[in-house]
C-alpha cells in the first residue's frame, strides 16, 4: 500500500483492500485515557452482561419470555419484545456477542410464542397474533414500539439473509406486494386504516375487543394503569374497566400520520438491498403527506379520507380521528378525561425518512412548520410558557363548539425541536431546542456533561439490575409490560456521545447519527474494544470527533462511517493542523498504543444513499 507522510505522526493512504473511496490515517499522538472513554467502553460490557442476565432470567430454553400472553395493545404482543428495544442498538454501538445472539433468539422466540395465541372475542388473533411472521392488525404506534429492535438488527447483521428477506417482504405489505394484505391505494396514496398489517387494513370500527383483547385468569400487575401499579389486580374482574379504557378508540377507516411510520420498513429494506421501489415509495408516500399538511395550514392533519383528502371521514375535519388532535375522550379505566393526541410519533420518523433517502430539507420544513402553528398560540401563566397540545373543540369532551387550539400544558416539544435542530442543523432551529445537556455540551457550554452522563447510565444500570434481583413475580403474574422495567440496557448517552445521535423520548424511531462506526479485525459493526469516541462539535457542514485508544500495548483499526447508514460524506479531515482530502463516506483510522487525537472532519450532510452494507462488502455488491 502507498504511504504519504503527513507530519511525523500521522499518514493517509489510499488501502487497496479498502472500497475505492476510502482513506486511512495513523494516529500516533499519546494520550491519556480520558474519563469518558473508560467509561464508555465499561457501560458497553456491563450493559451487555445486563442483557446476558435478563435473557438468563426471562427467557425460556425455546426463547419465550416468561409471562402471561394476551392479545391487546395495553399489555400485547408489542410489549413483549418491545421488551429488547435497544439491544440491536447495544450491538451496534459495539455490545458483546451474546447480546445480538439473545436478540435473535428472543424475536425467533416470540414470533413462534404469540403464534400460538388465541382469542374468542376477537378475530385478529384467532388464529395468531402474527401471520406471516407480521402482526395481524394493529396501529402504529403499537406495532412501531414492538418493532422498535428489529428496525435496527440490520445495523447490527445486515448480512443475515433471513432478516432482508423478511424486511423486503414486510416493507411489501405497504407496496401492494401481498394480495392479502392490500394497506396502501396507490392512486390516493392513502393507507387506508389506522389498523393494518399482514391481514390487510381494517375497513370497519374497531371494537373494545380489539384493543383489549380476551381476559385471563389470575392477579396481575398492570403497569399501564398508574393506579394500580404496585398490586395485584384480578383481570377477570378488572376486565371491563380495561375495556372502558378503549371506549372511545373505534375509528379505524382512513390515513393517520401514525401510518408514516411505517416508512421505516421500506428505508430499511431500501438500505439492505438498493432497489429503487423501496425509496419511490416512501418518497411518494410522504409526499402526499406534505401536500395535505401544506392544504391544512401546515398542521398535519390526523384524519385523511379514502379519497386522499385530509378530514376526509369527517366531513373535511382534519382534526378528528383516533389518536388525533381532537382525541379528548374519557378513560373509564382511569375514571379521568384523557388528552391522546399522537400526531408527533409517526410524522416525525416519517418526514425524516424521505430526508434521509433524498436530502431535500424542505421534509424538515414541514415539521418546523407545524411547530411554529403551535408556538404562535402559546401563553404565559405565572411566568411560565405553555403551549395547546390539542386542537378542536375548546372546552372539553364531546362538545360541538369552534375548532380552536386547547389543552395548554408546559410541554414545549423540546425533544422534537432538538430533533428538527440536529436534522437541519439549522442555528435558527436552535433556538427553541435546550441549549442544556447534549446540546449544551455540543455548544461549548458543560465540559462535563460526557463524563456525567455515562454515570448517570451507570447509575440507571445498577438500579435496574438490583431492581431484576429482587423481582420475586413468576410468569403466572406478569404480563407482556411488566419486564420491560428490568431491561437495564442504557444507550441514549452512547447514541449520542459516541454517535452525535439523538432519539427523542418518542417510541419509534429513525437513526439519524453523524457517525458510526466498525471493526475490521473482527468483521462487524461497532467500536472496537479499549477505543473511546467523543463526537465534541457538531455544525452543518462540519463536526469533531475525538478517537483514542486506551490499550496501551496493543494498535487498534477502527473504520469511522459518516452516518449511521453512510449517508453522509467526508470531504476532508483535519488532525494537527494538517488536512487532506477523503471525499467518500468512510475513514480507516489505526490507533497506536495509547494514542488518539481530535479528528476535524468537512462533510456535506445527506449526500449519498443509505446503506446497511458492512465498508468490506460495499464493493462486492456495487455500493
Amino acid at each position: 500500500m502507498r504511504r504519504i507522510t503527513l507530519s511525523a505522526t500521522i499518514f493517509l493512504w489510499a488501502a487497496a483492500a479498502l472500497p475505492a473511496a476510502e482513506k486511512a490515517v495513523v494516529i500516533q499522538n499519546p494520550m491519556a485515557p480520558p474519563a469518558w472513554a473508560v467509561l464508555e467502553q465499561q457501560l458497553l460490557r456491563y450493559n451487555s452482561l445486563a442483557a446476558e442476565r435478563f435473557a438468563e432470567k426471562y427467557l425460556d430454553e425455546r426463547g419465550y419470555l416468561l409471562h402471561t400472553m394476551r392479545w391487546g395493545t395495553l399489555d400485547g404482543p408489542d410489549d413483549a419484545i418491545e421488551t429488547f428495544f435497544n439491544w440491536t442498538l447495544l450491538y451496534a454501538l459495539g455490545g458483546s456477542d451474546a447480546v445480538l445472539r439473545h436478540y435473535k433468539r428472543a424475536q425467533e422466540g416470540h414470533w413462534r410464542q404469540y403464534g400460538e395465541l388465541r382469542t374468542t372475542k376477537t378475530k385478529l388473533a384467532e388464529n395468531g397474533a402474527y401471520y406471516k411472521e407480521f402482526i395481524t392488525q394493529s396501529d402504529w404506534f403499537h406495532t412501531g414500539e414492538g418493532m422498535r429492535a428489529f428496525m435496527f438488527a440490520g445495523l447490527a447483521d445486515p448480512n443475515d439473509e433471513k432478516y432482508r428477506e423478511r424486511m423486503k417482504r414486510f416493507a411489501g405489505l405497504y407496496m401492494n406486494e401481498d394480495p392479502e394484505a392490500p394497506n396502501y391505494d396507490p392512486k390516493t396514496r392513502v393507507i387506508k386504516s389506522l389498523w393494518t398489517g399482514s391481514k390487510g387494513p381494517m375497513m370497519r370500527k374497531a371494537t373494545t375487543y380489539d384493543w383489549v383483547g380476551d381476559p385471563v385468569p389470575g392477579s396481575f400487575h398492570l403497569l399501564h394503569n398508574r393506579a394500580s401499579r404496585g398490586q395485584l389486580l384480578d383481570l377477570m374482574k378488572y376486565y371491563d374497566k380495561m375495556l372502558a379504557h378503549c371506549n372511545d378508540y373505534l375509528d379505524s377507516v382512513g390515513d393517520h400520520p401514525l401510518n408514516m411510520a411505517s416508512t421505516n420498513l421500506a428505508v430499511n429494506a431500501f438500505a439492505l438491498t438498493g432497489e429503487k421501489k423501496y425509496k419511490d415509495w416512501v418518497v411518494e408516500y410522504i409526499n402526499a403527506w406534505k401536500e395535505r399538511t401544506a392544504a391544512t395550514g401546515g398542521n398535519i392533519p390526523t384524519n385523511v379520507g379514502l379519497d386522499g383528502k385530509p378530514g376526509g371521514e369527517y366531513n373535511g375535519q382534519w382534526w378528528k380521528g383516533t389518536y388525533g388532535w381532537n382525541f379528548t375522550i374519557y378513560d373509564g379505566e382511569i375514571d379521568e378525561i384523557a388528552h391522546r393526541n399522537t400526531f408527533t410519533a409517526g410524522a416525525w420518523p416519517g418526514f425524516s425518512n424521505a430526508l434521509l433517502l433524498t436530502g431535500d430539507q424542505s421534509y424538515i420544513d414541514v415539521l418546523r412548520r407545524q411547530m411554529d402553528n403551535i408556538y404562535a398560540q402559546k401563553k404565559e401563566v405565572n411566568g411560565q410558557i405553555q403551549l395547546p397540545q390539542m386542537y378542536g373543540d375548546p372546552r372539553g369532551y364531546k362538545h360541538n363548539g369552534p375548532p380552536s387550539w386547547y389543552h395548554y400544558t408546559g410541554n414545549l416539544f423540546l425533544d422534537r425541536l432538538t430533533e428538527i435542530y440536529i436534522w437541519s442543523m439549522d442555528r435558527k432551529d436552535l433556538e427553541r431546542a435546550p441549549k442544556k445537556g447534549w446540546i449544551g455540551f455540543l455548544e461549548g457550554a458543560d465540559p462535563d456533561y460526557p463524563v456525567r452522563a455515562l454515570q448517570n447510565d451507570f447509575n440507571q444500570v445498577r438500579r435496574t439490575m438490583q431492581a431484576m434481583r429482587r423481582d420475586v413475580t413468576t410468569p403466572d403474574t406478569r404480563l407482556a409490560d411488566y419486564l420491560m422495567a428490568y431491561n437495564a440496557v442504557e444507550t441514549d448517552a452512547l447514541v449520542n456521545l459516541m454517535w452525535g445521535g439523538y432519539f427523542s423520548g418518542g417510541r419509534i424511531w429513525t437513526l439519524h447519527s453523524r457517525f458510526r462506526y466498525f471493526d475490521p479485525e473482527k468483521r462487524r459493526s461497532g467500536i472496537p474494544e479499549e477505543v473511546g469516541a467523543l463526537v465534541e462539535k457538531l455544525a452543518a457542514d462540519s463536526a469533531d470527533l475525538v478517537l483514542v485508544n486506551t490499550n496501551p500495548v496493543d494498535a487498534r483499526t477502527v473504520i469511522v462511517q459518516a452516518g449511521g447508514y453512510g449517508e453522509h460524506q467526508f470531504e476532508s479531515v483535519t488532525v494537527n493542523g494538517q488536512s487532506t482530502a477523503i471525499e467518500g463516506p468512510l475513514l480507516t483510522v489505526r490507533l497506536e498504543p495509547g494514542c488518539g487525537a481530535r479528528l476535524s472532519f468537512r462533510m456535506t450532510r445527506y449526500k449519498n444513499q443509505p446503506t446497511l452494507l458492512h465498508p468490506w462488502d460495499r464493493a462486492v455488491h456495487g455500493r
